[in-house]
């Protein structure tokens, strides 16, 4: 069967941990327009709860999948440290044709196959929180097993929850992972930051919140549908000896954003080959 005929049908997704990255995808797909079914596998009763409330089906294991329930796709959204140990109870699965999609950070697709069996296609991705309101990243990579049958099933599946891109060299995940996959929680202290700014300053706080929370999303949407790029958009709005030009002495000074974010970066990066190796 072909990936749109899933979707014209009913596409089986089984997805494998239900913490805030799985809910986020589960989230997504439940929100769209339907055509997605889910069954939802986590050990912990309040996260199965929380999926059933979205309109999934659940249970604590692989061996108490519904009766009927063949997945097209198995989503592994469980730690990287637990992936591994998991991955032996679903081998069957992979051997039955089921794409393995997995958004844990670090482990790569030869560790996963040598559990899943070396003709198991999966597909690494390393999506973003923001899946949940359908503004993710999503940065995939195949591993040889996988054809153009299986990135367009994963490009179906993954489209709702945000834009999908493909990489083929599988070492750029743990950048990937640095920059999109860790890159909300930096947006989300930038954010943080301002409005405890604007406070300090003496603007009341729901309105230092206002403030900080939709220059934001305006600045980052004008970048996202600009013809011109940041450093650009930067330029034109930065009057010569203004208050923008003040703001920005201090914040791409020696010791501003620049070598720090880099630094961050760098940071993550080497977090996530360090939860490949172990």
């Amino acid at each position: 069967m072909e990936a749109g005929e899933h979707m014209k049908s009913s596409l089986h997704v089984l997805i494998v941990g239900c913490g805030n990255m799985g809910y986020a995808l589960l989230t997504g797909w439940l929100k769209g327009s339907g055509g997605i079914k889910v069954h939802a596998i986590d050990p912990v009763a309040a996260l199965r709860d929380r999926a059933m409330a979205m309109g999934a089906t659940a249970s604590q294991d692989v061996s108490d999948m519904p009766v009927g329930f063949f997945p097209a796709v198995v989503v592994l959204a469980v730690k990287p440290q637990q992936l591994c140990a998991l991955l032996p109870a679903y081998r069957s699965l992979a051997e039955s044709g089921a794409l393995f999609l997995s958004v844990a950070a670090g482990i790569d697709i030869q560790a996963m196959a040598s559990a899943l069996g070396a003709a198991a296609p999966i597909i690494r991705c390393m999506p973003n929180t923001p899946v949940a309101v359908g503004a993710g990243m999503l940065v995939c990579c195949p591993g040889e097993s996988c054809g153009e049958k299986e990135r367009l099933l994963a490009t179906t599946l993954l489209s709702p929850a945000g834009k999908v891109a493909f990489i083929e060299d599988e070492a750029l995940m743990d950048v990937v992972t640095a920059v999109s996959g860790s890159g909300p929680a930096y947006v989300f202290h930038f954010i943080d930051c301002l409005e405890r700014a604007a406070i300090a300053e003496g603007l009341p706080a729901a309105l230092a919140r206002d403030l900080a929370l939709q220059t934001v999303h305006g600045a980052g949407l004008l970048a996202r549908l600009s013809d011109r790029d940041p450093a650009m958009l930067r330029q034109e709005v930065t009057s010569p000896n203004g208050t923008t030009a003040a703001a920005l002495a201090v914040l791409m000074g020696e010791a501003g954003l620049d070598p720090i974010v880099a630094r961050a970066v760098e940071a993550a990066r080497a977090r996530s080959i360090e939860l490949g190796k172990g």
